[in-house]
Protein backbone atom coordinates (compact mmCIF):
# COMPACT_ATOMS: atom_id res chain seq x y z
CA UNK A 1 0.00 0.00 0.00
CA UNK A 2 1.35 3.43 -0.97
CA UNK A 3 0.07 6.38 1.06
CA UNK A 4 -0.08 9.65 -0.89
CA UNK A 5 -2.59 11.80 1.01
CA UNK A 6 -2.38 13.51 4.42
CA UNK A 7 -5.79 12.17 5.46
CA UNK A 8 -4.78 8.56 4.75
CA UNK A 9 -1.54 9.06 6.63
CA UNK A 10 -3.38 10.43 9.66
CA UNK A 11 -5.77 7.48 9.69
CA UNK A 12 -2.97 4.94 9.36
CA UNK A 13 -0.88 6.52 12.10
CA UNK A 14 -3.92 6.48 14.38
CA UNK A 15 -4.30 2.74 13.79
CA UNK A 16 -0.60 2.06 14.25
CA UNK A 17 -0.62 3.96 17.56
CA UNK A 18 -2.86 1.24 19.04
CA UNK A 19 -0.05 -1.32 18.83
CA UNK A 20 2.80 -1.81 21.31
CA UNK A 21 5.42 -1.43 18.56
CA UNK A 22 5.85 -0.32 14.96
CA UNK A 23 8.75 -1.05 12.64
CA UNK A 24 10.19 1.90 10.72
CA UNK A 25 12.51 2.49 7.79
CA UNK A 26 13.16 5.30 5.33
CA UNK A 27 14.46 5.73 1.81
CA UNK A 28 16.37 8.93 1.18
CA UNK A 29 18.98 10.57 -1.03
CA UNK A 30 22.10 12.36 0.19
CA UNK A 31 24.75 12.14 -2.50
CA UNK A 32 24.40 15.76 -3.61
CA UNK A 33 22.99 17.43 -0.48
CA UNK A 34 24.08 18.21 3.08
CA UNK A 35 20.72 17.30 4.57
CA UNK A 36 19.16 13.94 3.66
CA UNK A 37 16.22 14.25 1.27
CA UNK A 38 13.42 12.07 2.64
CA UNK A 39 11.60 10.25 -0.17
CA UNK A 40 9.72 7.29 1.33
CA UNK A 41 8.77 6.18 4.84
CA UNK A 42 7.87 2.58 5.62
CA UNK A 43 5.81 1.59 8.66
CA UNK A 44 4.45 -1.72 9.88
CA UNK A 45 2.49 -3.04 12.82
CA UNK A 46 1.64 -6.68 13.43
CA UNK A 47 -1.51 -6.08 11.33
CA UNK A 48 -0.44 -3.97 8.35
CA UNK A 49 2.46 -2.46 6.44
CA UNK A 50 2.54 0.70 4.32
CA UNK A 51 4.89 2.89 2.34
CA UNK A 52 4.38 6.65 2.61
CA UNK A 53 5.26 8.93 -0.27
CA UNK A 54 6.99 11.76 1.61
CA UNK A 55 7.26 13.75 -1.63
CA UNK A 56 3.55 13.56 -2.55
CA UNK A 57 2.02 17.01 -3.21
CA UNK A 58 0.57 18.50 -0.03
CA UNK A 59 1.85 15.68 2.18
CA UNK A 60 1.82 16.65 5.88
CA UNK A 61 4.07 14.37 7.94
CA UNK A 62 2.86 15.68 11.33
CA UNK A 63 0.94 12.44 12.15
CA UNK A 64 4.11 10.45 11.47
CA UNK A 65 6.17 12.68 13.77
CA UNK A 66 3.48 12.36 16.46
CA UNK A 67 3.67 8.58 16.16
CA UNK A 68 7.46 8.69 16.42
CA UNK A 69 7.22 10.41 19.81
CA UNK A 70 4.22 8.49 21.16
CA UNK A 71 5.51 7.10 24.50
CA UNK A 72 3.18 4.10 24.34
CA UNK A 73 4.64 2.77 21.05
CA UNK A 74 8.15 1.33 20.65
CA UNK A 75 9.75 2.40 17.38
CA UNK A 76 11.84 -0.41 15.90
CA UNK A 77 14.63 0.45 13.44
CA UNK A 78 17.67 -1.32 12.06
CA UNK A 79 20.83 0.83 12.24
CA UNK A 80 18.68 3.72 13.41
CA UNK A 81 21.07 6.66 13.39
CA UNK A 82 20.46 7.98 9.86
CA UNK A 83 16.69 7.47 10.10
CA UNK A 84 16.55 9.23 13.45
CA UNK A 85 18.68 12.06 12.07
CA UNK A 86 16.07 12.61 9.33
CA UNK A 87 13.23 12.81 11.85
CA UNK A 88 15.28 15.19 14.00
CA UNK A 89 16.17 17.45 11.07
CA UNK A 90 12.56 17.70 9.84
CA UNK A 91 10.80 17.98 13.18
CA UNK A 92 13.42 18.52 15.92
CA UNK A 93 11.91 15.49 17.64
CA UNK A 94 13.57 12.16 18.49
CA UNK A 95 11.74 8.84 18.04
CA UNK A 96 11.25 7.30 21.48
CA UNK A 97 11.04 4.79 22.96
CA UNK A 98 13.47 3.28 20.48
CA UNK A 99 14.74 -0.22 19.67
CA UNK A 100 17.62 -0.75 17.25
CA UNK A 101 17.78 -4.31 15.95
CA UNK A 102 21.41 -3.91 14.86
CA UNK A 103 22.45 -3.00 18.40
CA UNK A 104 20.35 -5.83 19.83
CA UNK A 105 21.93 -8.28 17.40
CA UNK A 106 25.42 -7.16 18.47
CA UNK A 107 24.49 -7.60 22.13
CA UNK A 108 23.30 -11.11 21.30
CA UNK A 109 26.45 -12.06 19.39
CA UNK A 110 25.22 -11.95 15.79
CA UNK A 111 28.36 -10.05 14.80
CA UNK A 112 29.71 -6.52 14.56
CA UNK A 113 27.36 -4.06 12.79
CA UNK A 114 25.41 -6.82 11.05
CA UNK A 115 23.50 -5.66 7.96
CA UNK A 116 19.73 -5.91 7.70
CA UNK A 117 19.71 -8.52 4.92
CA UNK A 118 22.25 -10.64 6.82
CA UNK A 119 20.12 -10.45 9.96
CA UNK A 120 16.99 -11.46 8.03
CA UNK A 121 18.85 -14.45 6.66
CA UNK A 122 20.22 -15.39 10.09
CA UNK A 123 16.89 -15.14 11.86
CA UNK A 124 14.44 -16.66 9.36
CA UNK A 125 16.49 -17.97 6.44
CA UNK A 126 15.05 -15.52 3.88
CA UNK A 127 17.23 -14.03 1.13
CA UNK A 128 16.10 -10.48 0.40
CA UNK A 129 15.85 -9.11 -3.12
CA UNK A 130 18.01 -5.98 -2.98
CA UNK A 131 17.81 -4.99 -6.66
CA UNK A 132 15.91 -1.79 -5.82
CA UNK A 133 18.35 -0.62 -3.13
CA UNK A 134 20.16 1.93 -5.27
CA UNK A 135 17.26 3.19 -7.36
CA UNK A 136 16.33 6.88 -7.49
CA UNK A 137 13.79 7.19 -4.69
CA UNK A 138 12.95 10.76 -5.63
CA UNK A 139 11.69 9.86 -9.09
CA UNK A 140 7.92 9.55 -9.51
CA UNK A 141 5.93 7.44 -9.97
CA UNK A 142 7.45 4.78 -7.73
CA UNK A 143 7.49 1.35 -9.34
CA UNK A 144 5.78 -1.70 -7.89
CA UNK A 145 9.22 -3.25 -7.40
CA UNK A 146 10.36 -0.26 -5.34
CA UNK A 147 7.24 -0.32 -3.17
CA UNK A 148 7.55 -4.08 -2.60
CA UNK A 149 11.23 -3.73 -1.71
CA UNK A 150 10.54 -0.84 0.66
CA UNK A 151 7.73 -2.56 2.53
CA UNK A 152 9.76 -5.78 2.89
CA UNK A 153 12.25 -3.83 4.98
CA UNK A 154 9.66 -3.34 7.72
CA UNK A 155 7.70 -6.59 7.46
CA UNK A 156 10.75 -8.76 8.09
CA UNK A 157 11.76 -6.36 10.85
CA UNK A 158 8.60 -7.31 12.76
CA UNK A 159 9.74 -10.93 12.97
CA UNK A 160 13.28 -9.89 13.86
CA UNK A 161 12.02 -7.67 16.69
CA UNK A 162 9.92 -10.46 18.21
CA UNK A 163 12.80 -12.94 18.00
CA UNK A 164 15.45 -10.59 19.37
CA UNK A 165 13.35 -9.31 22.27
CA UNK A 166 12.60 -12.90 23.28
CA UNK A 167 16.33 -13.72 23.19
CA UNK A 168 17.19 -10.59 25.17
CA UNK A 169 14.69 -11.46 27.90
CA UNK A 170 15.85 -15.08 28.02
CA UNK A 171 19.49 -14.04 28.41
CA UNK A 172 18.80 -11.10 30.72
CA UNK A 173 20.19 -8.48 28.31
CA UNK A 174 17.21 -6.24 27.65
CA UNK A 175 18.74 -3.56 29.89
CA UNK A 176 21.96 -3.72 27.89
CA UNK A 177 20.12 -2.61 24.76
CA UNK A 178 18.09 -0.02 26.68
CA UNK A 179 21.36 1.51 27.90
CA UNK A 180 22.64 1.73 24.32
CA UNK A 181 19.54 3.63 23.22
CA UNK A 182 20.62 6.60 25.33
CA UNK A 183 23.07 7.81 22.67
CA UNK A 184 20.63 7.23 19.81
CA UNK A 185 17.86 9.21 21.53
CA UNK A 186 20.04 12.17 22.57
CA UNK A 187 19.60 15.35 20.51
CA UNK A 188 23.33 15.99 20.96
CA UNK A 189 23.98 13.05 18.65
CA UNK A 190 22.27 14.82 15.75
CA UNK A 191 23.00 18.51 16.24
CA UNK A 192 25.32 19.78 13.50
CA UNK A 193 26.73 22.87 15.16
CA UNK A 194 29.25 24.76 12.98
CA UNK A 195 31.23 25.80 16.05
CA UNK A 196 31.99 22.13 16.73
CA UNK A 197 32.87 21.13 13.17
CA UNK A 198 36.59 21.31 13.96
CA UNK A 199 36.28 18.36 16.35
CA UNK A 200 36.24 15.91 13.43
CA UNK A 201 39.87 16.94 12.77
CA UNK A 202 41.12 17.52 16.28
CA UNK A 203 43.89 14.92 15.86
CA UNK A 204 45.18 16.47 12.62
CA UNK A 205 46.67 19.62 14.13
CA UNK A 206 49.47 19.96 16.67
CA UNK A 207 49.92 23.69 17.32
CA UNK A 208 47.58 26.24 18.96
CA UNK A 209 47.88 28.48 15.90
CA UNK A 210 46.74 25.65 13.62
CA UNK A 211 43.85 24.80 15.94
CA UNK A 212 42.68 28.43 16.03
CA UNK A 213 42.55 28.61 12.23
CA UNK A 214 40.92 25.18 11.96
CA UNK A 215 38.11 26.21 14.31
CA UNK A 216 37.11 29.24 12.25
CA UNK A 217 37.60 27.75 8.77
CA UNK A 218 35.75 24.52 9.68
CA UNK A 219 32.87 26.54 11.15
CA UNK A 220 32.69 28.63 7.96
CA UNK A 221 32.61 25.50 5.78
CA UNK A 222 29.89 23.91 7.92
CA UNK A 223 27.69 27.01 7.75
CA UNK A 224 28.14 27.25 3.99
CA UNK A 225 27.38 23.57 3.40
CA UNK A 226 24.24 23.75 5.51
CA UNK A 227 23.04 26.99 3.93
CA UNK A 228 23.63 25.75 0.38
CA UNK A 229 22.48 22.21 1.24
CA UNK A 230 25.50 20.63 -0.42
CA UNK A 231 28.08 18.11 0.84
CA UNK A 232 30.96 19.67 2.77
CA UNK A 233 33.44 18.60 0.09
CA UNK A 234 31.56 20.72 -2.46
CA UNK A 235 32.51 23.79 -0.41
CA UNK A 236 36.06 22.77 0.55
CA UNK A 237 37.64 19.32 0.58
CA UNK A 238 38.90 17.90 3.88
CA UNK A 239 42.55 17.83 2.79
CA UNK A 240 42.36 21.45 1.66
CA UNK A 241 40.77 22.39 4.99
CA UNK A 242 43.67 20.85 6.91
CA UNK A 243 46.21 22.50 4.58
CA UNK A 244 44.63 25.90 5.24
CA UNK A 245 44.68 25.27 9.00
CA UNK A 246 48.36 24.30 8.98
CA UNK A 247 49.46 27.03 6.54
CA UNK A 248 47.26 29.89 7.79
CA UNK A 249 47.22 32.03 4.61
CA UNK A 250 46.54 35.66 5.60
CA UNK A 251 46.02 36.95 2.04
CA UNK A 252 44.34 35.71 -1.11
CA UNK A 253 47.81 35.61 -2.69
CA UNK A 254 49.05 33.27 0.02
CA UNK A 255 45.93 31.13 -0.37
CA UNK A 256 46.43 30.94 -4.14
CA UNK A 257 50.02 29.74 -3.64
CA UNK A 258 48.79 26.57 -1.91
CA UNK A 259 48.92 23.43 -4.04
CA UNK A 260 45.60 22.12 -2.73
CA UNK A 261 43.72 25.25 -3.88
CA UNK A 262 42.63 25.35 -7.56
CA UNK A 263 44.24 28.13 -9.56
CA UNK A 264 42.19 31.32 -9.49
CA UNK A 265 39.78 30.00 -6.84
CA UNK A 266 41.42 32.14 -4.16
CA UNK A 267 39.79 35.28 -5.61
CA UNK A 268 36.29 33.80 -5.56
CA UNK A 269 33.75 34.65 -2.87
CA UNK A 270 34.69 31.46 -1.04
CA UNK A 271 38.41 32.16 -1.28
CA UNK A 272 38.00 35.61 0.20
CA UNK A 273 35.76 34.20 2.95
CA UNK A 274 38.39 31.59 3.85
CA UNK A 275 41.08 34.26 4.21
CA UNK A 276 38.74 36.20 6.49
CA UNK A 277 38.12 33.05 8.55
CA UNK A 278 41.88 32.47 8.80
CA UNK A 279 42.39 36.02 10.03
CA UNK A 280 39.58 35.56 12.56
CA UNK A 281 41.18 32.36 13.81
CA UNK A 282 44.60 33.95 14.17
CA UNK A 283 43.04 36.74 16.22
CA UNK A 284 41.75 34.27 18.85
CA UNK A 285 43.24 34.49 22.33
CA UNK A 286 45.48 31.40 22.65
CA UNK A 287 44.30 31.01 26.26
CA UNK A 288 40.72 30.50 25.04
CA UNK A 289 41.59 27.52 22.83
CA UNK A 290 40.70 23.95 23.80
CA UNK A 291 43.58 21.76 24.88
CA UNK A 292 45.30 19.95 22.03
CA UNK A 293 45.46 16.18 22.32
CA UNK A 294 49.20 15.59 22.34
CA UNK A 295 50.08 12.35 20.66
CA UNK A 296 52.45 10.34 22.77
CA UNK A 297 53.71 7.00 21.51
CA UNK A 298 52.64 4.26 23.94
CA UNK A 299 55.27 2.87 26.25
CA UNK A 300 56.36 -0.74 25.89
CA UNK A 301 54.31 -1.61 28.97
CA UNK A 302 51.19 0.09 27.58
CA UNK A 303 51.56 -1.65 24.21
CA UNK A 304 51.89 -5.00 25.94
CA UNK A 305 48.83 -4.24 28.08
CA UNK A 306 46.75 -3.38 25.02
CA UNK A 307 47.70 -6.68 23.39
CA UNK A 308 46.60 -8.58 26.51
CA UNK A 309 43.33 -6.62 26.62
CA UNK A 310 42.64 -7.53 22.99
CA UNK A 311 42.96 -11.21 23.88
CA UNK A 312 40.71 -10.72 26.92
CA UNK A 313 38.11 -8.91 24.80
CA UNK A 314 38.04 -11.69 22.22
CA UNK A 315 37.68 -14.26 25.01
CA UNK A 316 34.83 -12.34 26.67
CA UNK A 317 33.01 -11.85 23.36
CA UNK A 318 33.19 -15.53 22.50
CA UNK A 319 32.30 -16.72 25.99
CA UNK A 320 29.24 -14.49 26.32
CA UNK A 321 28.19 -14.52 22.64
CA UNK A 322 28.33 -10.77 22.24
CA UNK A 323 30.00 -8.70 19.52
CA UNK A 324 33.42 -7.47 20.67
CA UNK A 325 32.79 -4.06 19.09
CA UNK A 326 29.84 -3.36 21.36
CA UNK A 327 31.86 -4.24 24.48
CA UNK A 328 34.98 -2.16 23.84
CA UNK A 329 36.64 -0.27 21.00
CA UNK A 330 40.33 -0.10 20.18
CA UNK A 331 40.33 3.43 21.57
CA UNK A 332 38.82 2.11 24.82
CA UNK A 333 41.66 -0.40 25.17
CA UNK A 334 44.33 2.26 24.56
CA UNK A 335 42.81 4.55 27.18
CA UNK A 336 42.37 1.78 29.77
CA UNK A 337 46.02 0.81 29.33
CA UNK A 338 46.97 4.41 30.07
CA UNK A 339 44.46 5.32 32.80
CA UNK A 340 42.42 3.24 35.28
CA UNK A 341 39.80 6.02 35.42
CA UNK A 342 39.47 6.47 31.65
CA UNK A 343 36.12 7.90 30.59
CA UNK A 344 35.21 5.05 28.23
CA UNK A 345 32.15 2.86 27.79
CA UNK A 346 34.10 -0.31 28.62
CA UNK A 347 34.47 0.89 32.22
CA UNK A 348 30.78 1.69 32.70
CA UNK A 349 27.59 -0.25 33.36
CA UNK A 350 27.25 -3.78 32.05
CA UNK A 351 30.47 -3.48 30.05
CA UNK A 352 32.50 -2.91 33.20
CA UNK A 353 30.92 -5.96 34.81
CA UNK A 354 31.49 -8.08 31.71
CA UNK A 355 34.94 -6.85 30.69
CA UNK A 356 36.19 -3.72 32.45
CA UNK A 357 36.87 -5.15 35.91
CA UNK A 358 38.87 -8.05 34.46
CA UNK A 359 40.70 -5.64 32.17
CA UNK A 360 41.89 -3.61 35.16
CA UNK A 361 42.76 -6.79 37.07
CA UNK A 362 44.94 -8.00 34.20
CA UNK A 363 46.56 -4.59 33.91
CA UNK A 364 47.60 -4.75 37.58
CA UNK A 365 48.64 -8.40 37.57
CA UNK A 366 45.72 -9.71 39.60
CA UNK A 367 44.53 -11.88 36.71
CA UNK A 368 46.49 -13.82 34.14
CA UNK A 369 45.51 -15.31 30.79
CA UNK A 370 46.14 -18.97 30.14
CA UNK A 371 45.22 -21.71 27.69
CA UNK A 372 42.95 -24.49 28.93
CA UNK A 373 42.12 -27.23 26.43
CA UNK A 374 42.62 -24.89 23.53
CA UNK A 375 40.63 -21.96 24.96
CA UNK A 376 41.79 -18.73 26.57
CA UNK A 377 40.80 -18.47 30.23
CA UNK A 378 41.51 -16.08 33.10
CA UNK A 379 43.42 -17.31 36.15
CA UNK A 380 43.59 -15.46 39.46
CA UNK A 381 47.11 -14.67 40.60
CA UNK A 382 48.33 -14.69 44.18
CA UNK A 383 49.90 -11.26 44.50
CA UNK A 384 50.52 -11.49 48.24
Amino acid sequence: MLVTSPSDLAAICARLAKHPFVTVDTEFLRETTFWPKLCVIQLASPDEAVAIDALAPGMDLAPFFDLMTNPAVIKVFHAARQDVEIVWHLSERIPAPLFDSQVAAMVLGYGDSISYDQLVQRTNGTMLDKTSRFTDWSKRPLSEAQITYAIADVTHLRDIYVKLTAELEKRGRAEWVAEEMGVLTSPETYRQEPERAWERFRNRVRKPRELAVLMDVAAWREREAQARDVPRSRVLKDDSLIDVAMTGPKTVEALGAMRSIPKGWERSRDGIAIVEAVQSGLARDPKSLPAIDKHRPPSHAQSATVELLKVLLKMVAEKHHVAAKVVATSDDLDKIAENDEADVGALKGWRRELFGENALAIKHGKLALAIDRGRVVTVERDTA
